[in-house]
């Protein structure tokens, strides 16, 4: 039977420990009396004894040379094992039972035990003392080391700037990337600003590597300076994002890169929004992922994003939950918006999510004493990440100013009600950098230059910063950095690969928070139903848009002719049929309860009936409330069809073409379509993914007949 043994209690001895100087001294007059008593009792010659210890006392004399011991030490141990050999040698020929062999043992024993404990204690003060004459060397060393840094940057800022400083330490950085000097400026009123405007001065004068610089700030008071000095370049190699994917929170700060010392360079954006600018092979694009990274490993952050060009910036983050292997992950955005309408949706969510907040969570703003939004996981801050979105705010169409103005407004109402901005531009000019809000609100800033010299104005980005040139970051993902906390400087961007972005979106998808019940109540349907077949449809419609064919019976779409010529082929409306359910679009509904019903990402709000004649929130189905709509829009996608050409057409782009004027759904197209198909009218190409529809009219043997 198993005994459990770890309830037993008592002394444990050690037997692999060495012995002390009590131990030792009761091991030897042991040892000795056992001895003694075995010899007389078996007749050993005494002689032996006496030669035993004399071998003893060698050996431990040769053992104690090697390690370096004190002579008392060694004197020490010889006697021991002579002083033991002789009282053995002589107990063997008196007997070792009488009272004077016993009392001399027991009296030679303590002795032994005595002059142990102070050789022990002189041999620790030794080893002692020998330490810390190793550590005075090594402080002699960086000692002198660090004086003539502080003599030569004395000299050089002497015969560079024309001033007299005195330094009063310098610490070398963990990383060996280089150093700080904390110097005293001279009297007079002396800033130290007179030293940061000769910073590439400086630079050339130490012959610092390329990419490597002398910068200067501000001290612990108005009369000192620090002059932060890189001498190892950081920036040339490409740096991969770490693979550890630890939770981070967004009032701990989000790191976003490197700084020149090697140390992770962190961003604050409970109250800031942020601007990023980068011309094309700058490495923008990377950037934009490495923020996107960042909240996705956070726990009180919820990630909107907005790129109108195809979504590109939040595909790779949402498509590992779309695609077949990704059973029970969520996608690494909470939401995506392609399109100027689903955009304009995503943005009056925000601004209703910050007027509800503002009302409903009083009491909690209260009770914690504060007039920001206690910010958490059950309270999560909105980050709506806009690619190019400096760019929407100075363009001239109108569906960029509507979003113009819908983005300035959550901007300027939102920060306390904790949703902030990350936008991003093609260039830091006078037009990007012109709106007040942005320069007000934008105070974490990023220039990631590439080299790159046009439409890179630092001097806006960072207004009051000196000694910032393109040329000191001239490598891909490198460029400058500004914070409300950290003046502007030099980073390096992570580099993030695309498997990588897969392994942090299954890492990081039971972190991601769920937007509280007061907030989704607010966004309304628009929020609740932003997985929908018919707002995802084009994730998965790979059709390209139908271009002009040049032929004189051809009608262009109405996104690029301006509206639908639908006089040349008006015909009698025909009746609407039931719409059929593509490949596509089950899988994205499968996406949609997937996220909505087993992670309950937002409840569905309840949407009221509106009396007739009235609007309500959600889809436009007012373009299917009478049969004469509905013909004109089966007609107008009948002519887009015809005006896709031998190319063809997908239902996505044809219910795009159909929105504005029609609100016509991708659902309805399909069933449209399908019905085409069984008449003749259409030929569908492909499956899934793929299909494509060319009007009968373009078909090969139609065209012959022609």
């Amino acid at each position: 039977m198993a005994t459990n043994t770890a309830t037993k209690t008592g002394p444990v001895w050690d037997w692999a420990a060495g012995h002390g100087p009590v131990t030792g001294a009761l091991s030897a007059t042991t040892g000795a009396l056992a001895l003694a008593a075995t010899g007389a009792a078996t007749g050993m010659p005494p002689a032996w004894a006496l030669a035993a210890g004399t071998a003893g006392a060698i050996g431990h004399t040769v053992t104690s040379l090697r390690d370096r011991l004190a002579a008392r030490t060694i004197t020490m141990r010889a006697a021991s094992w002579l002083i033991g050999a002789g009282w053995t040698t002589w107990a063997m020929t008196t007997g070792p039972f009488t009272w004077a062999a016993l009392g001399s043992l027991a009296t030679l024993g303590i002795g032994i035990g005595t002059v142990a404990r102070s050789t022990l204690l002189y041999e620790e003060a030794r080893e002692l003392e020998a330490i810390a004459a190793a550590e005075r060397q090594v402080s002699r060393e960086l000692s002198a080391e660090r004086r003539q840094i502080a003599a030569e940057w004395v000299d050089r800022i002497q015969r560079v700037c024309g001033l007299t400083i005195r330094v009063l330490a310098v610490e070398m950085w963990p990383t060996g990337t280089g150093f700080t000097i904390d110097a005293e400026l001279p009297a007079g009123g002396t800033t130290y600003d007179r030293i940061a405007r000769e910073s590439a001065r400086l630079s050339a004068d130490a012959r610092l590597p390329h990419g490597c610089t002398a910068t200067a700030t501000a001290g612990i008071d108005q009369g000192r300076v620090l002059i932060d000095v890189t001498t190892v370049n950081v920036l040339a190699e490409e740096v991969t994002y770490p693979s550890d994917y630890a939770p981070l929170s967004l009032l701990t700060g989000i790191p976003w890169g490197l700084r020149t010392d090697g140390r992770q360079m962190p961003v604050y954006l409970r109250e800031q929004c942020a601007l990023v600018v980068g011309p094309t092979g700058s490495g923008k694009t990377n950037m934009v992922h490495t923020i996107l990274a960042g909240f996705a490993r956070t726990t009180d952050v919820l990630t909107w994003v907005i790129d109108l060009n195809a979504g590109s910036a939040g595909l790779p983050w949402i498509r590992p939950a779309l695609s077949g292997d990704g059973q029970g992950m969520r996608p690494g955005v909470d939401w995506l918006a392609s399109t100027h309408e689903e955009a304009a949706l995503m943005l009056d969510a925000a601004v209703r999510i910050a007027k509800h907040r503002k009302m409903a969570y009083q009491d909690l703003m209260a009770k914690a004493n504060t007039d920001l939004l206690p910010i958490s996981a059950q309270i999560p801050q909105i980050e709506i990440v806009i690619d190019e979105g400096a760019e929407i705010l100075t363009a001239m169409d109108r569906p960029s100013k509507v979003l113009a103005a819908k983005i300035l407004e959550v901007i300027r109402i939102a920060r306390a009600m904790g949703i902030r901005t990350v936008l991003t531009a093609l260039g830091a000019t006078g037009s990007v950098l012109g709106n007040l809000m942005i320069r007000r609100e934008g105070k974490v800033r990023v220039a990631l230059t590439g080299g790159e010299t046009e439409g890179m104005d630092l001097g806006k980005q960072f207004p009051g910063s000196r000694g910032l040139r393109v040329d000191q970051a001239p490598y891909k993902g490198s460029g400058f950095i500004g914070t409300p906390e950290s003046p502007a400087g030099l980073f390096k961007s992570w580099r993030i690969l695309p498997n990588q972005i897969r392994d942090i979106v299954a890492a990081t998808s039971d972190r991601h928070p769920t937007l509280d019940t007061v907030s989704a109540k607010a966004a309304g349907p628009d929020y609740a139903r932003r997985w929908d077949s018919a707002r995802t449809a084009w994730i998965h419609d790979h059709t390209p848009d139908p271009e002009p064919t040049g032929e004189p019976d051809a009608v262009a779409p109405a996104s690029r002719a301006g509206g639908l010529n639908l006089s040349a082929h008006r015909t009698t409306a025909e009746p609407p049929t039931t719409p059929a359910v593509s490949d596509e679009d089950a899988l994205a509904q499968k996406f949609r309860e997937q996220i909505d019903a087993q992670f309950a990402t937002t409840p569905e709000p309840h949407t009221p009936t509106a009396p007739e004649g009235e609007q309500v929130s959600g889809l436009n189905l007012s373009a299917f409330r009478n049969g004469q709509n509905e013909g004109a829009a089966r007609q107008a996608a009948l002519d887009v069809l015809l005006a896709a050409g031998v190319e063809g057409t997908g239902a996505s782009a044809i219910a795009r073409a159909l929105t504005n004027e029609h609100g016509t759904s991708r659902q309805t197209v399909v069933g449209w379509l399908k019905e085409w198909t069984e008449k003749g009218i259409a030929i569908r190409i492909g499956t899934g993914t793929k299909t494509r529809y060319i009007h009968h009219r373009h078909a090969p043997d139609e065209r012959a007949k022609d």
